[in-house]
């Protein structure tokens, strides 16, 4: 089964408020987690160029690594919102499905990407941390999950793009 095809202007909507919203709330706990430090967005940064050249370059790697971040949500909610065109349960049933895939965000994070990325890390964690894990469930896969459902709904009589 097939979703509705809905405007362009609807996915480009999903994608920025899921990907702000995902984004801000990430960080806010990122903030929580480990304190208010530079360090924090120049380790994203570091996934594109590097632990060293990130933690030297002040300023600029501090905006790099703000904007990487962002991307990244954008991007998870993209995937969200594609894979939701063709599953519309996850639409139907935006609040399960949001929650697993803030799992299947946390794990591709730490399976995929930040080991594939300029810090090579090691794939990650070996058991299970319940904190960071129900993190990314709540307030990660979860509003892009609803984000997604919202613009996903058709336009009630009376209402525009």
């Amino acid at each position: 089964m097939s979703a509705v095809p809905l405007p362009a202007g609807r996915a480009r909507s999903a994608i920025l408020w899921g990907g702000l919203i995902a984004g801000t709330d990430d960080l806010i706990f990122a903030f929580a987690y480990y304190g208010l430090k530079l360090r924090v967005f120049q380790s994203v940064a570091a996934g594109l160029i590097g632990r060293d050249a990130a933690f030297a370059g002040g300023v600029p790697t501090l905006l790099l690594g703000v904007a990487l971040h962002y991307l990244i949500a954008s991007i998870w909610t993209a995937l969200y919102w594609l894979a939701s065109r063709r599953r519309p349960v996850l639409v139907k049933h935006a609040v399960p499905a949001g929650l697993a895939y803030g799992l299947i965000i946390f794990y591709g994070m730490n399976q995929l990407v930040l080991p594939l990325s300029a810090l090579h890390a090691k794939a990650w964690p070996p058991s299970l941390p319940w904190g960071p894990v129900a993190m990314h469930m709540l307030i990660i896969g979860l509003p892009i999950a609803l984000v997604v459902r919202k613009f996903s709904r058709e336009p009630k009589m009376g209402q525009t793009e």
